[in-house]
């Protein structure tokens, strides 16, 4: 019953990434996945509303946070802002296509 309804549910998200042109081309990439792209694509709904592409690494908290204290610059850790679920499934392609090229 339940992998049955799992099935259905992957059938589903698979169809309508496929009948996506954004979400197609997304899925060019090495190690983005339909789950990645629909993501991606839902989180950033408008692109127009960013300046630039770097302004969506910040808005998914993937870029380092900066520890400023006087003339030192430390940067940190990425601010973990924003949605955590496409934060992963980022990750995740981007982890795919790094042990990718390894091997």
């Amino acid at each position: 019953m339940l992998l049955g309804t799992f099935l259905e549910l992957d059938r589903r998200v698979r169809k309508a990434a496929n009948q996506d042109a954004i979400t197609i081309r997304f899925m060019s990439g090495p190690g983005v996945e339909y789950v990645t792209a629909l993501s991606f694509k839902a989180a950033v709904d408008d692109p127009a509303r960013f300046k630039s592409s770097r302004t969506v690494g910040a808005h998914f908290g993937l870029i380092p946070r900066s520890l400023q204290s006087g003339e030192k610059d430390n940067p940190g850790r990425i601010s973990h802002a924003g949605d955590a679920d496409v934060r992963a499934t980022l990750y995740a392609a981007a982890n795919a296509m790094l042990m990718r090229s390894i091997a």
